[in-house]
Parts: C-alpha cells; sequence; structure tokens
C-alpha cells in the first residue's frame, strides 16, 4: 500500500503471480490481468479479434465532424438507437470538441429519438466535479465511469435516466451483475475522494497547476525547434509532436510518434513518468505539488533540447 494502488503499467507483482497461475494450471502459458470499466467503452470495430457480426450495426464518424454524422442519421433515418462518445476526447490524447459540435450531438439525437450515451471514464470528476457533461452543459441520456470513482481501484459504473436504468436487473429484464461490483474497498476509496474533490478550491488548483504543466511543455517545445501543440481543461492535458491544430484521430496520426517515444524515454530517465502512448490523455492529481510541475518542465526541456 505505501507504494501505491495502481501504476496504470505492470508492476513486479503482475509476474509473481503469473508464473503462480502459469504453473498451478495446466492451459494456462501466459496471462493478462484486467479490470476495468475502460474495457467496456473502447475498441474500433475492425479491431483484431472483433467478429464483423458483433459490429454489424455499429455505425462511426470522425469526431468534431457534424456532417458526418448528420450522414449517418439520414442514411438510417429511425434505425440508429444512439450515439456512443467521449465529450472530451482523451483516447486520442487530447482532442476537445470544436465549438457547438456536442451541442449539435444533442440537438440530432433528440430529433432522431437516439440515445446519447457520454463515455467519461477518462472526464468524469476530472473536467468539473459534474464531469464533461456539467463543463459544457449537455445531458445525456447515460454516462459511463471508470475508476476515478473508486479513488484509482478498479471499478466502474453506468449511469442514467431512470426509465433506461430499470431496464436493468432487478427491476428490468436486462442482466447485469458482477462479483466484485460495489465492493466495500473501492466503494470506501471513491467516497473519500470525491469528499476530497468537492472541497472548496480542488479545481482551480488542478487547472493552475496543469495550465503551468502545458505551458511549460509547448513553450520548452518551440525554443528547442520541435513542432508542437497541446492544451488542458483542468486536470486532464496532452500534446503532439506536430504543429496542429488536432481535431480527430485522423489529425492526431500526424504527430511524429517516433519523437514521442525518444522523448518518453528522456523524461523517464529524468524520473519524471508520463503515460508511455502519444495517443494516452494525461492527468495530474492535488498530490502533485507546483515544484513537481517544474521539475517536470525542467525534464522536457532538457531532453526537448537533445532529441
Amino acid at each position: 500500500m505505501k507504494k501505491g494502488t495502481s501504476f496504470g503499467a505492470p508492476c513486479l507483482l503482475e509476474n509473481v503471480l503469473a508464473e503462480s497461475v502459469i504453473s498451478a494450471v495446466p492451459s494456462i502459458e501466459m496471462d493478462e490481468k484486467s479490470s476495468s470499466n475502460s474495457r467496456d467503452c473502447l475498441g474500433l470495430p475492425d479491431s483484431p479479434g472483433v467478429p464483423k457480426a458483433a459490429t454489424l450495426e455499429t455505425l462511426t464518424a470522425p469526431y468534431n465532424d457534424i456532417s458526418a454524422v448528420e450522414s449517418l442519421f439520414q442514411s438510417g433515418k429511425g434505425v440508429l438507437a444512439a450515439i456512443i462518445l467521449e465529450p472530451f476526447v482523451g483516447n486520442s490524447f487530447f482532442i476537445p470538441p470544436k465549438p457547438d459540435f456536442l451541442e449539435a450531438i444533442r440537438r440530432l439525437t433528440k430529433e432522431n429519438d437516439a440515445l446519447l450515451i457520454f463515455d467519461e471514464v477518462m472526464t468524469g470528476f476530472r473536467l468539473s466535479y459534474g464531469g464533461a457533461q456539467e463543463y459544457f452543459g449537455i445531458t445525456p441520456g447515460l454516462t459511463t465511469l471508470g475508476k476515478i470513482i473508486g479513488g484509482g481501484l478498479p471499478v466502474g459504473a453506468y449511469g442514467g435516466r431512470t426509465d433506461i436504468m430499470e431496464m436493468g436487473a432487478p427491476a428490468g429484464p436486462m442482466y447485469q451483475a458482477g462479483t466484485l461490483s460495489g465492493n466495500p474497498l473501492a466503494m470506501t476509496a471513491g467516497i473519500h475522494t470525491l469528499k476530497r474533490l468537492k472541497e472548496p478550491g480542488t479545481y482551480e488548483y488542478l487547472d493552475k497547476i496543469t495550465g503551468e504543466l502545458v505551458r511549460g511543455i509547448l513553450d520548452a517545445g518551440k525554443k528547442t525547434g520541435h513542432g508542437i501543440c497541446g492544451g488542458h481543461i483542468c486536470g486532464m492535458f496532452g500534446f503532439f509532436f506536430t504543429e496542429g491544430p488536432v481535431h480527430n484521430f485522423d489529425d492526431a496520426k500526424k504527430s511524429d510518434t517516433a519523437k514521442f517515444a525518444r522523448f518518453h524515454r528522456g523524461v523517464l530517465e529524468e524520473d519524471v513518468y508520463l503515460a508511455p502512448s502519444q495517443f494516452d490523455a494525461g492527468f495530474t492529481s492535488l498530490a502533485h505539488s507546483l515544484e513537481d510541475i517544474e521539475k517536470t518542465i525542467a525534464a522536457a526541456e532538457k531532453v526537448l533540447s537533445r532529441i
């Protein structure tokens, strides 16, 4: 517990347990641990291992492209059941919605009697206490949340309008259950996390340190001659090694991922641990001090000057 409860990356204990499992179960040569609500929301219809039949009725449109979404509704008029999206994309690092994009999505779903679902696994309780939906003033019909409601411990949740939620067991016919759902350890951690987040000045502090961090990294990148863009909202941030702007995943793929890999390795050697993928959003926390931010910016500038 002194070393932390979750790292978002492999730890030594994972290997120790894996060796015990592999030695005990005849069929297992390798194993992988999993316990996260983000896995319930993520994925592309054409991902390897996903049968075409499982996504036959799933349509996709680029984020921030309202014309593409309108075309889907026009071609599938009366049959589209729902739209699910991250209101603020964190699974391509950091992509904010264009002005009026979310409002247009909300309008289209209402006009076409379709359910609007927000994947707030990343944005929930990070952009504001009420998540991205409170921050942008857009109310969906359903919301998914991740491990932040468990203080970082493994837990997930979905919730929404009463008429929809009453379709689930035991009130309704849709079966949903899980052995560890609502386990007391994660619930206790979540209760105390939300109490802490609700204290006055919490989100102002997160916005302050995150803003300083991102401005420092962007300034360092430009000063050392790199094409770089990025931004933040409250405790969520990201940057790309491209001039930008970045409005969707196709734009994000223009980022120099090889350079990001060198940058990540470089700052890691300076004792700064960032998410290892160019396409993972970054988060600050109340545990981070201004001294931590200054150290991170200094490390970033040092590495950027030599890669």
